[in-house]
């Protein structure tokens, strides 16, 4: 089964190709970040949505959700632990409804901004 960056790459290009070419060698400046870091999975998806949608409302396109990579927490019992807890959840949270009309597409950020820790979510257009 892929990981979670060959998924999200996997996905078809919503954006426009230069945007995407931009974000991928951090050229592009989000417009709003929230950290979700250290946050609980009850706290950290309330925070986003809240945080998503006040960014789509104020006509922003592009914003960056900093997850951190998570903590290798596997103690080598019979049942594997994943770690990322929050970077797991967050692509399915906005997949999922209200988020999922606001979001056009969701990328792992550049080094510059946070790497595997931090998604780039690119936000539709105000209609």
């Amino acid at each position: 089964m892929p990981g979670l960056p060959e998924r999200l790459a996997r996905q078809p290009l919503q954006m426009d190709k230069r945007t995407n070419t931009r974000l991928k060698r951090g050229k592009v400046e989000p417009e709003a970040r929230i950290d979700l870091h250290g946050m609980t999975l009850a706290r950290a998806q309330p925070a986003l949505t809240g945080f998503i949608l006040r960014a789509q409302a104020q006509g922003k396109r592009l914003v960056l959700v900093i997850t951190g990579k998570g903590k290798n927490t596997d103690t080598g019992g019979p049942i594997p632990t994943r770690n990322g807890v929050l970077r797991h959840a967050v692509p399915q949270w906005l997949g999922m409804a209200p988020l999922s009309g606001l979001v056009l597409q969701i990328t792992q950020a550049h080094v510059r901004h946070g790497g595997g820790g931090a998604y780039y979510v690119y936000l539709r257009r105000n209609r």
